[in-house]
């Protein structure tokens, strides 16, 4: 019951400590990219993109700004946050799809028939598949938990103070988390369901990894300034504090 006690003590002032506006980023983003990951954008015998993978990279860029200022412990509780979120989100989008009517899109439609297909395509999508759902969740909470930790253990050797330090924690912790979010899921959902075989999932892990990594750093420098603004001006003493005082 005091671990209980504790952590929720510890929930509040870190949701307190830390930005909404890094919060909220984060969450949508989760939210957004399983439901955009519905849309194929690409695909071949070893290579898939999804819409969702352009979004995919914003979970890992806030992990990044909470790594540097908050640490690892904070960055794996906020995203265990969002996936908590999403999963209601989900949830909720599966009630509604299941009510009667019809979507904006059904009065467009040609005719009766294809309205009647696209209101069932719109239900299926919002609506999702729960093993869909399930694997995206255990990937996201076991990625974020790889790729905070390597970032705080890396960030504690090599990073001082600089962009370039910055830069070197973010991309290796990031290639890293990319990577398992990917193993895990395709392996989970696409491997068990779809009869992806092992050398589809490992590469396509591998190329996903590299589009999203590449997203990542292309907004780097943004979340450098961010987090060291952070710093310059206090944000976050409170639960850091605690932390140190715990």
């Amino acid at each position: 019951m005091n671990t209980i006690k504790r952590e929720l003590k510890d929930y509040k002032i870190l949701l307190n400590s830390v930005p909404s506006m890094i919060i909220s980023m984060f969450i949508l983003s989760v939210v957004a990219m399983n439901l955009m990951a519905n849309k194929e954008m690409y695909r071949s015998d070893y290579f898939c993109i999804d819409c969702g993978q352009v979004i995919s990279w914003i979970p890992f860029f806030c992990m990044d700004c909470i790594c540097k200022r908050f640490g690892a412990k904070a960055s794996i509780k906020i995203s265990i946050l969002a996936m908590f979120v999403n999963v209601l989100t989900v949830i909720v989008f599966k009630l509604l799809s299941m009510t009667p009517g019809h979507w904006a899109e059904y009065f467009s439609a040609p005719d009766p028939n294809t309205a009647e297909y696209v209101n069932a395509g719109l239900n299926a999508t919002f609506g999702g598949a729960w093993y869909v759902v399930l694997g995206s969740a255990i990937a996201m909470v076991i990625s974020a938990i790889v790729n905070s930790i390597t970032n705080v253990i890396i960030g504690r050797q090599h990073d001082k103070g600089g962009y370039g330090g910055f830069a070197f924690r973010s991309f290796t912790s990031t290639a890293i988390g990319q990577w398992v979010d990917n193993l895990v899921f395709t392996f989970l959902v696409s491997h068990t369901f779809f009869g992806w075989n092992m050398t589809q999932v490992l590469i396509c892990s591998t190329t996903s990894m590299v589009l999203e990594l590449a997203l990542e750093a292309l907004f780097s420098p943004i979340g450098y300034k961010v987090s060291k603004g952070w710093e310059a001006e206090g944000v976050g003493n409170e639960y850091i504090s605690y932390v140190n005082a715990a």
